[in-house]
């Protein structure tokens, strides 16, 4: 009988080609200096078209494969992977990501240390994999990635000078229903972040199962975009702490499966920015996300794909409400408490 692993590594694919190769082959490599008790890889692929997930099969040794027949989203694709898999932890990583040397063991750590036991996920530090430089003046609006500040930055070649930006050391929640990276565009060289964060990064975290039992998994309505933010609220809301690796380093392709200036991004993340504060936030929150949503459908530019983030939002709003509804009948921490952790716009 095969032994139970002490943690499982769950990889959602869909039509991921070399980034997913590079990405298990730094797992598998990393694997042996993970920590007592061993780990699995499992690899859920969503119906992917490319052969990628056959190639990975035969590349990588001992890879599981959770085959679906259709693809239902990364969260839906992620919880097939958690239970499939028997890990007491289970790590998320993209399949856009290449973990680096020692990934495993610092993601796992705090919650292996004693004093541990409260921490039900923790979040590493992600680095965009290419380097980037300040936007040139005439840059588009749909061009480069745009900081927290308004800073844009465009992607430089691999022989031109640029800068290494970080992705993320976890997820904030503005007082607005926002979703967003903390850390976002910070120099790679900035100082640790903070430990203790409001929430952590689906792409890039390792989940305590204890913990998931108690709460749920993913929400699988949500499809992509916010199904992190949505489960931190709801392990807040239980009491445990949500925390920050710094030596957890993975770099990643910032939007390789799906651009962000695609109508799949904006309409998925309008309408899950909505859904989520509609079922966890405080009901200020909740006006003010709504509020951030008409504006934009008046100012533009992309006013149809406001709209039918809308109409999508307003056919699921009953689903969001009863899970309020749920959250607030098991949880030991009040909403207003978790809602301390929310940050400007």
């Amino acid at each position: 009988m095969t032994a139970r692993p002490a943690a499982s590594v769950v990889v959602v694919n869909w039509n991921g080609g070399d980034l997913l190769q590079d990405c298990l082959r730094s797992l598998a490599a990393d694997a042996e200096g993970a920590g007592p008790g061993g780990v699995e890889i499992v690899l859920v692929d969503n119906a992917s078209e490319d052969g990628s997930a056959e190639v990975a099969q035969r590349t990588v040794d001992s890879l599981r494969v959770v085959q679906r027949q259709r693809n239902e989203g990364f969260a839906a694709g992620a919880n097939a992977g958690i239970r499939a898999s028997g890990g007491e932890f289970v790590v998320l990583v993209n399949n856009d990501a290449r973990v680096e040397p020692g990934f495993l063991a610092a993601i796992l750590e705090p919650m292996r240390r004693p004093g541990g036991e409260d921490v039900a996920a923790v979040t590493g530090r992600v680095l965009l994999a290419d380097r980037y430089r300040p936007a040139p003046a005439g840059t588009g609006p749909d061009e480069g990635l745009v900081g927290h500040d308004g800073s844009r930055w465009v992607r430089v070649g691999p022989d031109e000078p640029g800068h290494r930006l970080l992705n993320s050391t976890g997820n904030l929640m503005t007082r607005s229903g926002n979703g967003r990276d903390r850390d976002w565009l910070s120099p790679e060289d900035s100082p640790p972040a903070a430990v203790d964060v409001f929430g952590f990064n689906g792409g890039c975290a390792a989940l305590r199962r204890g913990a998931l039992d108690q709460v749920g998994l993913l929400e699988a309505s949500l499809f992509m975009y916010f199904e992190d933010t949505d489960l931190s609220w709801r392990l807040r809301r239980a009491g445990w702490r949500i925390v920050h690796a710094h030596g957890a380093v993975t770099q990643h392709q910032h939007a390789a499966s799906s651009g962000t200036a695609t109508a799949f991004f904006q309409i998925h993340n309008t309408r899950n920015r909505l859904l989520v504060a509609l079922a966890q936030a405080p009901w200020p929150v909740v006006l003010r996300a709504l509020a951030r949503t008409l504006w934009r459908f008046a100012a533009g530019p992309h006013r149809g794909r406001t709209a039918r983030a809308m109409g999508q939002a307003l056919r699921m709003a009953p689903s969001a409400l009863r899970r309020r509804r749920a959250t607030d009948r098991s949880a030991t921490v009040s909403r207003r408490e978790v809602a301390g952790w929310l940050v400007p716009d």
